[in-house]
């Protein structure tokens, strides 16, 4: 009787050990799919910044639509907007109309 008894103890002993085993293999294997799901080449974090690149390329989008509006606004005045061209003219180059003087201000 006290044969059967060690072999029944040995076989739970076993058992047990093999119950842990698996559990510890299971867990290795579920962390490991999690890092992989976080920080994989598709993970959430892969995810994340992927939504923020694309949020600051729609933000560049939107000021380079802006900017060619008014490029496109700018144009049509320089080709179209004869008083538009005069002021243009006077103000950044100094052009005058014959007979006009040109004054400048100068700081105290």
């Amino acid at each position: 009787m006290a044969y059967k008894n060690r072999l029944g103890k040995k076989n739970k002993d076993f058992l047990s050990a093999q119950k842990s085993f698996v559990k510890s293999i299971v867990l290795l294997i579920v962390f490991v799919l999690s890092i992989i799901f976080i920080f994989g080449d598709h993970g959430l974090l892969e995810l994340y910044k992927l939504k923020r690149k694309s949020s600051q390329v729609q933000n560049y989008i939107e000021a380079l639509r802006t900017e060619k509006k008014q490029a496109l606004k700018e144009k049509n005045k320089l080709e179209n907007d004869l008083e538009y061209i005069e002021k243009l003219a006077r103000e950044k180059y100094k052009m005058v109309k014959p007979g006009e003087k040109i004054f400048k201000v100068l700081p105290k």
